[in-house]
């Protein structure tokens, strides 16, 4: 397939204005200050304009190389050593406090080099992120720690993210060509379950599309998830980083994104954002999530009572 010479409209992401402009350069300003490193940024995200306009965006932790080579991903590849910084917990906590944020999605780099794969630093980040700003939600979107349970069990139960993400990517058959060869959708797939099981109440993933999948394969794949037990999904086009990576195959039409959606619903998904520019960390998905832990709470808080003042059963969402 021949694709276009230019992308199709549906992908044009026009530049903010007014108070969203103010508003993403104040971020970006912040970030800089504090020596924040932003997945926005660093995997060139089409949304940041609009994500950083309005308040919200995804911190990326345990530096900014990458032990892992996905022919996807633009964050630089490279050998850490060991290196972590001891302080950046503490730094990222403070630095969101003074942003006011209402929705934080605490993403990291593949540590291979480390023996928890930097599980220990992943918790004591959202533990000192919530010291400092309670009302904060924390998505926490990481790595597939080699399969290690424990390490899942730390993140999990030692860290009590609000949302626990770990992402798939793309669909199985074209998992060997576009991850590195130490990922697996099977080792996802066990992370994502381990998760739920381990006891995150809300579990996400995402899948990248136009990249040679076929539609039947798609929907196969959501199937997968879902009887997996995850709670959201989101469906974005790939767009090409740069030359040295994996080329973009077709881009697919909105009303096939649409499609995925109004099906993913059916499959009994809590939310699917599917859509030409969605991405793993995606507003919409952000608002739903704070929505529904918002009634999570509610429910904890008062679970013997329905709205006629009568005992009711407690509804677990998840």
């Amino acid at each position: 397939m021949t694709l276009p010479a230019r992308k199709p409209d549906w992908l044009r992401v026009r530049l903010p204005a007014g108070p969203q402009q103010d508003q993403f350069h104040g971020l970006k300003s912040r970030f800089r200050a504090r020596g924040l490193h932003t997945v926005c940024e660093e995997a060139r995200c089409p949304n940041i304009f609009e994500c950083w306009g309005q308040g919200t965006a995804t911190v990326m932790i345990l530096g900014e190389t990458c032990t892992r080579g996905c022919r996807f991903c633009s964050v630089q590849t490279g050998k850490p050593g060991g290196a972590v910084d001891s302080n950046e917990p503490e730094n990222t906590a403070i630095s969101l406090a003074e942003m006011g944020l209402a929705y934080v999605v605490l993403t990291m780099v593949d540590r291979d080099d480390l023996a928890d794969g930097g599980a220990a630093h992943v918790a004591k980040t959202v533990r000192r992120i919530k010291h400092h700003s309670p009302a904060l939600r924390v998505e926490t979107l990481v790595g597939d720690f080699q399969g290690d349970h424990d390490d899942l069990r730390v993140v999990v139960q030692e860290g009590r993210p609000d949302v626990f993400a770990h992402n798939v990517e793309v669909v199985p058959r074209l998992q060997r060509s576009i991850r590195d060869v130490r990922c697996s959708w099977e080792r996802s797939v066990d992370a994502l379950v381990t998760a739920k099981e381990l006891g995150a109440s809300i579990v996400k993933t995402s899948l990248m599309v136009g990249l040679g999948e076929e539609l039947d394969e798609v929907l196969h794949a959501m199937r997968l998830l879902r009887d997996a037990d995850v709670d959201v999904l989101t469906i974005g086009q790939y767009l090409r980083p740069t030359g040295r990576h994996a080329s973009v195959q077709r881009y697919v039409e909105p009303a096939e994104f649409a499609a995925y959606e109004k099906l993913g619903l059916e499959m009994g998904f809590r939310f699917v954002a599917s859509g030409p520019l969605v991405r793993s960390s995606y507003r919409a998905a952000e608002v739903f999530l704070t929505g529904a832990l918002a009634a999570e709470a509610q429910d904890q808080a008062a679970p013997a009572m329905n709205r006629y003042g009568k005992k009711r059963k407690l509804d677990v969402l998840g």
